[in-house]
């Protein structure tokens, strides 16, 4: 599961989304939840009620939450204005579940593989972010408009760049889960083998 919240930096700014290109900086953190259970079953029940928020109602096991922030950099000479340098800092953060009782080796077993799965599917929405960032940049770099003297057309057109590969990343997120949170497919093959009976 992902969420994702954009933030702005400098006087021209620009809606952004996702990760990584040649001046995309990129911070992860990772946090955890505390959980309790001595089985599989009892596992999942402590992630259910104390695992991060989805929607008001439901919890997720575990969430890949990122936020873009962008400085935008602008050229303006007579009545052209370019995007001189676009920067932007994607910041991921990952939170994950920790059980803070013994296992059995057993169980100890299942919930390292478990979580194997989890941290591989997580990582993966962080990929996903890191591949919009980078979409997004390529998409507005260089831009230049003829007979925009205050940069504003030029701002608004960065806007709506950057709003339509955000929109489109997001939709590949969701896909994403969608995918991978069906019946029988990697998430719910991973909730089965740890509820397996011990």
């Amino acid at each position: 599961m992902h969420v994702f919240s954009i933030a702005c930096v400098a006087a021209a700014c620009v809606l952004a989304a996702g990760p990584a290109l040649a001046d995309v900086r990129v911070s992860v953190k990772t946090t955890n939840y505390d959980i309790t259970g001595k089985t599989g079953d009892a596992l999942l029940q402590s992630m259910d009620r104390r695992g991060p928020r989805r929607g008001l109602l439901t919890r997720a096991i575990a969430q890949t939450g990122y936020t873009v922030s962008w400085e935008v950099e602008w050229d303006m000479r007579g009545d052209v204005c370019r995007v001189k340098n676009a920067t932007a800092q994607l910041a991921i953060t990952y939170t994950f579940p920790r059980v803070v009782n013994d296992l059995s080796p057993d169980l100890k077993r299942r919930w390292a593989r478990f979580m194997q799965g989890v941290r591989k599917h997580e990582e993966r929405h962080g990929t996903i972010a890191r591949q919009m960032v980078n979409a997004a940049e390529q998409a507005v770099s260089g831009l230049s408009m003829r007979n925009d003297p205050r940069c504003r057309k030029s701002q608004a057109e960065v806007k709506r760049r950057v709003e339509a590969i955000y929109a489109e990343y997001e939709a590949r997120q969701i896909r994403y889960d969608m995918i991978e949170h069906r019946s029988g497919s990697t998430v719910d093959k991973l909730v089965i083998a740890l509820a397996r009976r011990d």
